[in-house]
Formats: structure tokens, sequence, C-alpha cells
């Protein structure tokens, strides 16, 4: 079977992810195959730890890199790692983002058991962490049977969550209760913080705009994210990882030479050019940002950061309110330092690390897709 169709696990077997019988090529243009995991979440499979891995792995993540692997050899276990082959060098040097997708992935995995009766207890990095990750397990999990647990009211939105990477309406404001509802999320291990204060908000913008031109403008951080563009439906259909670029439209131009991945690295290109004002419509047009913070920048920081950046886009979900990540002003990169600073002089003035920084606003939902598909390989036996 392709690597996309299953989920391989270290001690053999799979689990199947995604089937077939998808519309036909000359009918569709949208990667049914890649997008399957999204309808059969939670529908496959009895086994708790399979269960709820099925809902993990639709958790968000740096580029949708989906950098999970997957040790079920163990008894009512589950033991994560990371796949070393699907860092990101250039944008995340430290895998400080790729840390915090892994947390995204542990709290809907926690969500997904406690809908079934079992509580999830974690131990973070059992042997220990370094500068980058590596092959040492990043976590390991133990199912419990739990009559006691409570249901998270979250996990309801898990499967119409995404992140709108769209242009917001800017004449709908903010409404201040749903800015306090997001920081109210905060718990002793992860400051959270939101405004939708115009002042605040156009400099966040600036901010923001700033420092997407560094990326865009920086050869290699861009060459890294073009890298894993996935362009029409049949590079989605056979990588369904990174950034998915899709659609008839797309498509025809990358066709007829009109869209290529050398003009999207060419600054005097018409492609880059439009590229780089498409990104700045999107941060330009925030009408609110919320911002995690925490006290130190160790690993299970990083993880705690991205649980409850989870939360976060759920409870955005439930309110019917976009949310996109910004990562690159948070980025560790020489070239990004200015941008980085002030962000940090901004956002964590008493001290702390910005671990995550989103914009805020209202738009179309992106129907009937979600935002990204999924490869659903997690590990070859």
């Amino acid at each position: 079977m392709n690597r996309r169709k299953i989920l391989t696990l270290t001690g053999g077997g799979i689990i199947v992810a995604a089937g077939v019988g998808v519309a036909g090529f000359a009918l569709t243009r949208t990667p049914d195959k890649a997008l399957i995991p999204w309808a059969q979440a939670g529908s496959l499979y009895s086994e708790p730890r399979k269960r709820a891995l099925s809902y993990a792995i639709l958790a968000p993540n740096p580029h949708n890199r989906q950098p999970w692997l997957i040790d079920l050899s163990k008894e009512d276990k589950i033991i994560l790692h990371v796949d070393t082959d699907r860092l990101l060098p250039h944008t995340d040097p430290y895998n400080r983002q790729i840390a915090i997708g892994l947390g995204c992935f542990l709290e809907i995995l926690r969500m997904a058991a406690a809908e079934d009766g079992y509580r999830v207890r974690m131990e973070a990095f059992p042997e220990g962490s370094g500068e980058h990750l590596d092959k040492r397990p990043v976590a390991t999990l133990s199912f419990e049977a739990d009559e006691t647990i409570k249901k998270d009211p979250l996990f309801a939105f898990v499967m119409e969550r995404r992140s709108l990477k769209i242009p917001y309406d800017m004449k709908r404001e903010i409404p201040n209760g749903d800015i306090e509802k997001l920081i109210a999320l905060a718990n002793d291990d992860v400051q959270i913080n939101g405004t939708n204060d115009t002042s605040k908000v156009s400099e966040l913008r600036q901010l923001t705009n700033e420092a997407s031109i560094t990326e865009l403008h920086t050869h290699r951080t861009n060459k890294e994210s073009v890298d894993l563009m996935r362009i029409g439906k049949s590079e989605i259909e056979a990588n369904p990882d990174g950034i998915s670029l899709g659609g008839p439209f797309l498509e025809a131009l990358s066709i007829f030479g009109l869209f290529t991945r050398e003009g999207v690295l060419d600054p005097t290109s018409s492609i880059f050019k439009q590229g780089q004002e498409m990104l700045l419509a999107q941060s330009g047009s925030a009408m609110g940002h919320v911002w995690l913070v925490t006290k130190g920048n160790s690993r299970l920081d990083q993880l705690n950061a991205g649980r409850d950046w989870v939360r976060v886009n759920l409870t955005t979900t439930s309110v019917g309110l976009g949310l996109h990540p910004h990562s690159q002003s948070l980025q560790e990169w020489p070239e990004m330092k200015v941008h980085y600073d002030k962000c940090h002089a901004l956002l964590a003035p008493d001290g702390g690390t910005v671990q995550m920084l989103g914009r805020l606003g209202y738009g179309e939902k992106i129907a009937p897709s979600p935002r990204w598909p999924l490869d659903t390989r997690i590990i070859d036996a």
C-alpha cells in the first residue's frame, strides 16, 4: 500500500487512514484521497489509542509537516517521536515550532481519549532533550480507563477547526467578549493575551508585514517554503503534506508556465510580487491578535504552548472567528532578529518567550475542504 493510505507502526501492523473510491480526476481538482482522514476520523477503530490517533493527526503543525512518529508496541501506551526528516532547518533552526506542533497533536489526542473515557498520562522527554529535537522520545503516553474523566467541550470543534489564511473583513470588529474568552484559556504554564485595540493592532500589522517581507526576501527561508509547495491535485495526492496550492486556476497557471517555483523564488518576477501582495493583504487585514508567552523556552514550555494554541484555535472556531498563525517574527535566524526583538518588546515586555502570535478576524470559511491534506504516514516499520 502507498504510505499515504496507511499509518504504519513500529512493532508491526498498520492503521488504514485513507481509502479509495474518490471522484474522477476529470471531474474535480479537489485532492479527495488526501482529505479522507478528515472524514474518517474516529470511525474506523474501537481500540482507544488508534481512535485517539485518528483525531490527533488532524492537529495544526508548521508547514503541515506532520512530524509525528508513533510506537504502539507497548500495551496501553503510545511513544511519540519526531520525524527528523521533517524538520524546518532554515525557518525553525531550533525546532521550536515543530515542538509546538507536537504539543497541538498531544492536546487533541488527550481530548479524543477523554471522549472514550480514557485518561492520558504524559511523561515528556523521558530520555531528555537538547538544542535540537532528535531520535529520543518526545513523550510517553499511558492510557487509563477512568469513568470520572470529563469530556472537553472544545473537542466538538476539532473537525471544524482550521487556520483561516485569507484577508479578513476589515468592516467587522471583534467583540471584547471573544478576546476575553481567549485570554481566559491561560493557565500557570502559558500566558495568553489578546487585543482588538485599534492602535495595538495597527502596530502588530506593521510588524507582521515587515517580518513577512524579510522571510520572503531571504532566499534560503523562502526556498524552504517553496520546496514544500504542492501545486495542484497530482502533487498534493503524491505528497499530501507541506503547503497545498490546489484548484483549477492555480493548476492552469502551472500548466502554462505562469506559476513556477522558479518564479516564486525570483523577487523580480510578477508571480513573486503578486504572492507578496497576497501575503501582506492577509496580515494587513488583521482585526485583532492573540499571543502566547511562556516564562522560559524549554521543550516542555513549547509543548505546553502547542497544547494551548490548539485550544485557542478551537475556541475561535466555536465563536465563528478566524485565526491564522504568524510565525515569521518569532523565528530565530539572524536576518529576523530585529523583528524578533521588536515582537518581544511589544508582547513580552516583562520577559519570557513569545511562542505563538496569531491574527484574528472574520471571513468566509474555506469550504468544503479543511485547510490541508494529510499524509497519513506515521512511521515505517
